[in-house]
């Protein structure tokens, strides 16, 4: 739709919009498209290139229903090469678009499976519980979890097992793009987790 270098510049909400974060090279773009089924959203071999909020219209289908949603894409954070002063007005300008785009109904915080201590994503997470209202959700997406050992993506879904069940206010999933396993989260499945998740239907409402 269009990219925009700060809240001030983005274009007014007109539909449900649907967060990403997460550390460079994570894998934001590529699950932007598979979800979307189109190579919309570039990805950079450079972490930390994209300096934008990009806007990604989408449209969906549940019970006959055509319901349009909104990607938004974040700069990637953790990795950028660049000074001081160009990552705090990142921050700065992310933080006042978190607060006050009312329109945001669901963020999805992207953490490698393969690290999932950093002390980056820990400070994400809590931020996210602290600003998230009654009618947002946050669905926490474990990637490239094919690139996991048998023994360690077992252990991790155990753990996620456990946490979903002890906090309704964020549920989380492993998820890769490419592998079958039924331990994995499919993207087909992670579409209408998506979608229920941003319709409030897993909330009961």
């Amino acid at each position: 739709m269009t990219s925009a270098t700060n809240p001030k510049n983005a274009s007014a909400p007109s539909i449900t919009e649907i967060v990403f974060l997460g550390r460079s090279n994570v894998g934001k773009s590529s699950l932007i498209n598979a979800l979307l089924n189109a190579p919309l959203a570039k990805s950079s071999s450079t972490p930390g290139k994209t300096q934008l909020i990009n806007f990604f219209s989408s449209l969906w289908l549940k019970e006959n229903q055509k319901i349009p949603l909104c990607f938004v894409d974040l700069p990637g954070f953790g990795y950028a090469k660049v000074s001081k002063s160009i990552k705090k007005e990142w921050e700065k300008n992310l933080l006042s678009f978190l607060l006050s785009r009312q329109s945001i109904k669901l963020f999805l915080h992207l953490v490698d499976s393969r690290h999932t201590d950093l002390e980056i994503d820990k400070s994400v997470e809590a931020f996210l519980q602290e600003i998230c209202k009654g009618d947002q959700k946050i669905l926490r997406i474990y990637t490239k979890a094919d690139k996991l050992k048998q023994n360690a993506l077992s252990s991790l879904q155990c753990k996620l097992t456990q946490q979903n069940i002890l906090d309704s206010q964020t549920q989380s999933y492993l998820c890769s793009i490419t592998a079958k396993n039924h331990k994995i989260t499919s993207i087909p499945a992670l579409r209408e987790k998506i979608l229920d998740f941003t319709l409030g239907v897993e909330n009961g409402i």
